[in-house]
C-alpha cells in the first residue's frame, strides 16, 4: 500500500496550486487516465498473474524450458508454492498500488468544481476499477486489508486498522458490491460515450462484474438477473469468429465488456512476451502453454481449439510459419502479437495487444450457470448452444452442470478464470489430481498472502491456512 503520489498523471501540488487543480475538468480525467494506466505494470496482468491464475490450472503448464522455472512458475505447475514467492507479491502488490490510486483519485474527484455529470462518471470509473481489484485479491487470496480512503502515511493508527488488518472475504466482497452498484448507476452505456472514449468502464462493465461476483459467492438470483441486465441492454454481441475476439481486429467490439487499453506507446508489459513461442525465430519466453488435457479435452470440430491453441509446426493466421526449431509443440494463440497484420513496432515487451477482462460470452455462460441453479434450465441450455453454433458443433439437449462446466472451459481456455472456476464449484481436487497435482483441501482453496507483506506489518496480518 506504501507509494508515491508520482504514480499519478497529475500531482497537484508540486504542478499547480490545489485550487486550481479542483476547477480544471481536464485534470480530472488526466487523474482517472492515471488509475486505468495501472493496469499496463508488469506486477498487474503479467508473468505473475499468468502464473497464479493459468500455470497453476490443468489447462497449461510452465512451458519455456526445463531450465528455465520463471524464478517460481515451477512451483505454480506443481503447486509446491509457499508465501515467499514472487508472483503472490506481484499481484498482491500490483492490486494495491492501482487501489491507492482509486482512493487516491476520490478524494480529489469528491473535491472538484466541475460539471456533475462528468464527476459522477469519473467516480464511477475509478469505482469500477477499485471493485476489479479487490476482486482479484479476494479471489487470490480470501479476506485481505481493506482500504478505501486516501491515508496519510504518517498515520500509524490508521495504518495499522486498515492497511495491516485482514478483513472477512464476507466484508471485501460486501465493499466490491457497494462499489459496483453504486458505479452501475454514475455510468453510461457502452454506446453513449464518444469514439475518443470508447475502453472506458461501462455501465454494462459493472453489471458484468457484478453478475461474475455473485456468481462467486453463489448468489444465483442475483447473478442470474444482473448478467440479464447486461443481455437486454442491446449494447452486446457475439462476433461471428471466435477466433477474432483475441486479435486486434476484435478490440472493443460488440464482445468486449470491458478490456485492458493498450497502445504502441503506452503497451501492456510483457503479457504476450511473457507467453510468446520460444526458440528459433525468438518470439518470446515460452511461457504458459496449453496442456495436452486442454487440447485433448475438446469435443472434434471444436473451432474453438484451433483459435485458443498454437500448434508447432504450423502457419499461423497472418501467414507466419511457426517452425518446429520452437521449443514447445503448443502456446497459447490468444497471447500471440502479430507483427505482419497488427500495430507492431518491434518491441515485444510492449505491446498494443488490448487484455479481454470481461467478455460478452461469460456473461452469457454466468446467465447459464446462474439459470442451471435457478431452475431456468431451458434459457441455460438456449445459451450455451448459441455458443456451440458459433464453435461449429451441433446443438444439444438435456443439459447437465458437468456439460456446462466444460462449455465454459472451452469458452474461456487460457483467459485465467480457470483456476478460480475449479475451486469455486468444488471440481480443483479431483482436476488438479487428473492432471497429476495433488491440491491439498482446506489450503489452496487460496493462495498465500505474500511473505513479506505480513513482515511489513509487524505480524499483523494473519497468514492463511496451511502457509
Amino acid at each position: 500500500m506504501v507509494s508515491c503520489d508520482d504514480d499519478l498523471n497529475v500531482n497537484p501540488q508540486d504542478v499547480i496550486n490545489e485550487q486550481d487543480f479542483l476547477n480544471n475538468p481536464d485534470n480530472a480525467v488526466q487523474l482517472v487516465n492515471g488509475v486505468y494506466n495501472k493496469m499496463l505494470d508488469y506486477n498487474m496482468y503479467s508473468f505473475s498473474w499468468i502464473g497464479i491464475t493459468s500455470i497453476t490450472s490443468d489447462d497449461a503448464d510452465k512451458g519455456s524450458t526445463p531450465s528455465d522455472t520463471g524464478t517460481d512458475k515451477q512451483k505454480m505447475d506443481a503447486l509446491t508454492f509457499d508465501a515467499n514467492d514472487i508472483s503472490f507479491q506481484d499481484v498482491y502488490n500490483g492490486r494495491y498500488e492501482g487501489i491507492y490510486r482509486a482512493n487516491n483519485a476520490l478524494k480529489y474527484l469528491e473535491q472538484l468544481s466541475i460539471d456533475p455529470t462528468l464527476k459522477n462518471r469519473l467516480i464511477g470509473e475509478v469505482k469500477f476499477l477499485r471493485a476489479f481489484w479487490y476482486f482479484d485479491l479476494v479471489r487470490c487470496f480470501g479476506g485481505v486489508p481493506l482500504v478505501t480512503t486516501s491515508i496519510d502515511l504518517n498515520d500509524t493508527e490508521a495504518i495499522n486498522a486498515q492497511v495491516f488488518t485482514k478483513k472477512s472475504k464476507e466484508e471485501v466482497y460486501a465493499q466490491i458490491e457497494a462499489d459496483l452498484t453504486d458505479a452501475i448507476g454514475k455510468l453510461p452505456l457502452k454506446g453513449q460515450y464518444a469514439d475518443a472514449d470508447l475502453g472506458r468502464a461501462t455501465q454494462g462493465a459493472a453489471q458484468g462484474l457484478l453478475a461474475k461476483v455473485y456468481l462467486y459467492q453463489q448468489k444465483w438470483n442475483e447473478a442470474y438477473t444482473m448478467s440479464g441486465n447486461v443481455i437486454s441492454s442491446g449494447q452486446y454481441g457475439l462476433l461471428p469468429n471466435y477466433a477474432d475476439v483475441w486479435r486486434e481486429v476484435g478490440e472493443n467490439k460488440q464482445e468486449s465488456v470491458f478490456e485492458v487499453q493498450a497502445t504502441l506507446t503506452k503497451g501492456l508489459v510483457d503479457y504476450c512476451n511473457v507467453q510468446g513461442p520460444r526458440g528459433t525465430p525468438d518470439l518470446g519466453w515460452g511461457f504458459n502453454t496449453p496442456s495436452l488435457g486442454l487440447s485433448n479435452s475438446y469435443e472434434p470440430g471444436d473451432l474453438r481449439r484451433e483459435a485458443t491453441i498454437m500448434y508447432i509446426p504450423s502457419t499461423l493466421w497472418d501467414g507466419f510459419v511457426a517452425p518446429s526449431t520452437l521449443n514447445n509443440p503448443r502456446y497459447n494463440y490468444k497471447a500471440y502479437q502479430s507483427s505482419l497484420a497488427e500495430s507492431w513496432n518491434g518491441d515485444k515487451g510492449n505491446t498494443a495487444k488490448n487484455l479481454r477482462l470481461l467478455k460478452y460470452s461469460d456473461i452469457l455462460l454466468i446467465r447459464a450457470e446462474a439459470g442451471m441453479q435457478t431452475g431456468n434450465t431451458g434459457e441455460a441450455e438456449d445459451i450455451i448452444n448459441q455458443l456451440r453454433v458459433r464453435a461449429g458443433l451441433a446443438e444439444i439437449s438435456g443439459l447437465t452442470m458437468e456439460q456446462l462446466y466444460k462449455e465454459r472451459r472451452w469458452e474461456m481456455a487460457m483467459e485465467h478464470d480457470r483456476w478460480f472456476d475449479l475451486v469455486r464449484t468444488g471440481q480443483a481436487a479431483a482436476a488438479m489430481a487428473a492432471d497429476g497435482k495433488t491440491f491439498v483441501v482446506g489450503k489452496h482453496e487460496v493462495f498465500p498472502l505474500p511473505a513479506s507483506a505480513i513482515t511489513v506489518s509487524g505480524g499483523r496480518l494473519i497468514q492463511n491456512n496451511g502457509y
